[in-house]
């Protein structure tokens, strides 16, 4: 369960990107933050990630206030969760299996779970053929895909995806969209932020809208349409 209570975040001059924001997204859960550029969608993102911290307010992830957690246990809690971003962020001097593998590496995975984690994981976002090949050698839907099963390797409870479907033509962007999907069938709570109006209107899951730094929708269906 993810749950925002009171939360404001402030900048310089006191000047608020989130207000009052209050939210719960539980267990099993697919939801789309979607909103227009500075609606603060990213920063509800970033809140969770815990790269910037809240001026006031809670957020429980589990049964845990990460807004208390000590800076020591902040690398454990990210293991938690698994991140896509827009612009992929692979390494490009190695391969697909490599670029999977250094998550593992990164949480000093045995070597056996590795070998046997990797391929699951490239088999499931379709890649298996394609572990030797370097990003530069993939599309961009590929590249994501990459990208996806890195988030996935450790087994996360909560995958965020920040705009995934951003620099992709429709056809790819559909694509990364039923595999989320299908990541979320598999148990695990997804959490979206886009800008196309396109795939959350055809999905139909919930979507949180925020403008102007509240949350001024929650509902399941489509996006909400400004006048």
């Amino acid at each position: 369960m993810i749950e925002f209570k009171h939360i404001y975040k402030a900048y310089d001059k006191g000047i608020h990107t989130i207000s009052d924001v209050n939210l719960k997204i539980e267990d099993g859960e697919f939801v789309f933050i979607v909103g227009s550029s500075g609606s603060g969608k990213t920063t509800l993102i970033k809140l969770l990630l815990k790269e910037i911290e809240a001026t006031s307010g809670s957020i429980i992830v589990g049964d845990t206030d990460i807004c208390r957690m000590r800076k020591r246990h902040i690398p454990g809690y990210r293991r938690r969760l698994g991140v896509v971003f827009q612009d992929f962020r692979l390494l490009q001097d190695r391969n697909v299996y490599e670029n999977v593998a250094f998550a593992q590496r990164v949480v000093m995975a045995p070597a056996r779970e590795i070998k046997h984690r990797v391929p699951e994981v490239l088999g499931l976002v379709g890649l298996s053929a394609k572990y030797k090949a370097y990003p530069k050698q993939l599309s961009g839907g590929e590249q994501q895909r990459v990208a996806i099963a890195r988030a996935l390797v450790n087994r996360p409870e909560i995958l965020l995806a920040d705009e995934p479907t951003g620099n992709m033509d429709p056809e790819n962007a559909w694509h990364i969209m039923e595999l989320l999907e299908k990541i979320n069938e598999m148990g695990t709570t997804v959490v979206v932020v886009t800008h196309s109006q396109e795939i959350v209107d055809r999905m139909q899951k919930r979507v949180i809208t925020m403008k102007r730094g509240v949350v001024v929708s929650d509902e399941k269906g489509g996006y909400l349409h400004e006048d």
